[in-house]
């Protein structure tokens, strides 16, 4: 089954989803024009397989096809921002 990216807003989140199945999720604050990302999870049972970074890459290309600064209280974001500094413009 496909892994699927969506926005939960009524639960502060982006989810990744196989199905019915929560892969893992990226909780998030929503402020005026800013966007804290602040906790990254994703469950045991697909750990290791690029989820965490596809969350990732999906709430910074989300939040800049909003105009949204970043705030990347969650160090799992913060290091691939790092390797990824493509993003850093977001940072505020």
């Amino acid at each position: 089954m496909d892994i699927v990216f969506v926005d939960s807003p009524d639960h502060h989140r982006y989810e990744l989803r196989s199905g019915d199945d929560l892969v893992g999720l990226l909780a998030y604050r929503l402020g005026d024009g800013v966007i804290t990302l602040v906790h990254t999870e994703v469950r045991d049972e697909y750990a290791g397989q690029g989820h965490a970074a596809t969350l990732a890459r999906g709430a910074l290309d989300d939040a800049r096809s909003r105009g949204l600064r970043v705030v990347p209280s969650c160090p799992y974001v913060a290091s691939y921002i790092e390797k990824h500094p493509d993003y850093a413009d977001l940072v505020d």
